[in-house]
């Protein structure tokens, strides 16, 4: 049944996860982008405070729903022994595991802070505003799994989609850092050192990570599917080349 499906090509499901996971990533960053520079604080009559701050909570909505569908067409897609369980319990599945559990943990991280919004009113203000810091965990780990998992890792267009989120990440951070320096140096100074480290880290790694050889067989892709895994990223690269 899995030759007959390679020799078919990608499935409709395996176009949708990749989609739905780009989409999914450019959301996640306009809300993170949106909660560091605190848009609140740029409203204005024209966009009143509550309309800025049902912006904000639309975009995390919306991204929460392409999460979503990103998570159930993978299920769904029979190229890779992807279950519900995995893609909501980190570290649990056999393809990929590590990189696969960073996603689920992304995902029940924005699920936290999407709930505890909606009963923001039923909380204490200290216990809402510390599940919400969550949001900003969430987008570095999403930002991992993305290269650690997409089949898409090397193309053009999707490493422009993912430098381009981190470079509006980073502007974020230092936009927020600017403003009412230097009040609170030592937090200001932190969130600096984290972002730097980070973006250090990553091009440290990339280029002998998932921009290197073998990384299918180096990330954990069962030996089953290594064949497969194959025919999958010459799929892509001859879409790509058309």
């Amino acid at each position: 049944m899995s030759t007959t499906i390679a020799a078919a090509g990608p499935s409709a499901y395996w176009y949708l996860t990749r989609s739905s996971g780009a989409v999914a990533l450019v959301l996640l960053t306009l809300t993170l982008v949106l909660g560091v520079v605190d848009v609140r604080r740029w409203s204005t009559e024209t966009w009143p405070r509550f309309v800025v701050d049902s912006l904000h909570r639309n975009v995390s909505l919306l991204a929460l729903a392409f999460l979503g569908l990103h998570i159930l067409t993978a299920v769904l897609d029979s190229f890779a022994p992807i279950s519900l369980i995995n893609a909501v319990i980190p570290f649990t599945g056999s393809y990929r595991p590590f990189w696969l559990g960073l996603g689920a943990l992304s995902f029940d991280l924005m699920l936290a802070v999407i709930i505890t919004s909606l009963l923001r009113r039923r909380m204490g203000h200290a216990t809402w505003r510390a599940v919400h810091w969550l949001a900003y965990a969430s987008w570095p780990i999403a930002l991992l799994h993305g290269f650690g998992t997409g089949s898409d890792v090397k193309s053009t267009w999707m490493l422009a989609i993912s430098i381009s989120c981190l470079v509006a990440a980073i502007a974020a951070v230092l936009v927020r850092i600017a403003a009412g320096w230097p009040d609170q140096l030592a937090r200001r100074s932190a969130a600096l050192g984290g972002a730097g480290i980070f973006t250090l880290g990553l091009i440290l790694w990339l280029p002998s990570g998932p921009l290197g050889k073998e990384w299918a067989r180096r990330s954990g892709t069962p030996s089953s599917l290594l064949g497969h895994s194959t025919s999958h990223s010459s799929a892509n690269s001859t879409e790509a080349s058309r």
